[in-house]
């Protein structure tokens, strides 16, 4: 078993979840004016992967410049993983590999706790990915907890590149917000995508 293999339904029972989907997550989050450089390539890129119109092309064309923009707002004190083997608990399943790993360390090279933003790439079936990113968002906050380094809520996001719906993991209630964001919203977007690392680097320097 690994991540690919958990359902919503399978993730809930097999870690005894309690799922929330009827909150505004991220209500009161204030958007992020996006750079030059990424407003650019959204605007060159995004017919062009919806044309393409496979996983691939809107992974490479969409989702990767809005992730990498997100190290950018950061100063690049943040470390980006792309296809990443994140071996956990295989006896819980907690095996196999993320699309991409956000985590609150600078270190490149390998992971480092705390993994703080998980993010599973669909070809627009954002449904059937929320059971695989909850999963792997249970390993992030195992990972964490292996190595001291708590963090309190973590973050996951199943995108298609133009449709984004962002999750939340606290103990063992996981939240799936309910609006879902499209590429078009990219500055909030980017405000719910640094809300995590901003807090984390503001209780960091405390």
């Amino acid at each position: 078993m690994a991540y690919s293999d958990f359902t919503l339904a399978k993730v809930r029972e097999t870690f005894q979840l309690v799922i929330d989907e009827k909150r505004n997550l991220f209500k009161e989050v204030l958007p992020i004016q996006p750079s030059a450089t990424l407003t650019t390539l959204l605007e060159e890129y995004t017919q062009l992967a919806t044309a393409i119109n496979t996983e691939k092309a809107r992974s490479e064309l969409l989702i990767m410049p809005v992730l990498t923009e997100v190290r950018r707002q950061l100063n690049y004190q943040i470390s980006l993983f792309s296809g990443t083997d994140f071996d956990v608990d295989a006896s819980k399943g907690l095996n196999g590999f993320c699309d991409f790993i956000l985590c609150g360390s600078e270190e490149q090279f390998y992971i480092k706790a705390p993994v703080i933003t998980i993010v599973e790439a669909k070809n627009e079936n954002i449904k059937s990915g929320l059971g695989q990113c909850i999963a792997t968002m249970i390993s992030a906050q195992f990972f964490n907890q292996n190595t001291q380094e708590e963090v309190k809520t973590i973050y996951g996001v199943v995108t298609s590149g133009t449709n984004w719906r962002f999750l939340m993991l606290e103990g063992l209630t996981a939240y799936i917000d309910i609006v879902e964001y499209y590429i078009n919203d990219v500055d909030k977007i980017l405000g719910i995508m640094l809300q995590p690392f901003n807090y984390a680097f503001l209780k960091a320097s405390s």
